[in-house]
């Protein structure tokens, strides 16, 4: 345990911090899930509606590399356009 009080502060401020990354973390992956059900489901309506949520929590976090986050939405948008194209044919 830390003697020093900016150590002690410090501290708490560390934990609050990774509470909140913590949360947006699991906010991003729950959004992702939910967005893969709908595509899995063939549900291009819902899915188009969920997509601009993710994509905004996913540049607004900073818990993820930029690159990561980029490829998360690209890979997402990959998935709703194959699936227009799909249901088009």
């Amino acid at each position: 345990m830390a003697n020093i009080k900016q150590q002690k502060k410090r501290i708490i401020t560390s934990a609050k911090a990774n509470q909140i990354n913590k949360a947006k973390r699991t906010r991003i992956k729950n959004l992702n899930k939910e967005y893969l059900s709908f595509i899995e489901a063939k549900d291009v309506a819902t899915a188009e509606a969920v997509l601009p949520e993710l994509v905004s929590h996913l540049m607004k976090s900073n818990t993820m590399h930029r690159k990561a986050s980029s490829r998360k939405i690209a890979n997402a948008t990959k998935l709703l356009d194959n699936l227009k194209k799909e249901l088009a044919q």
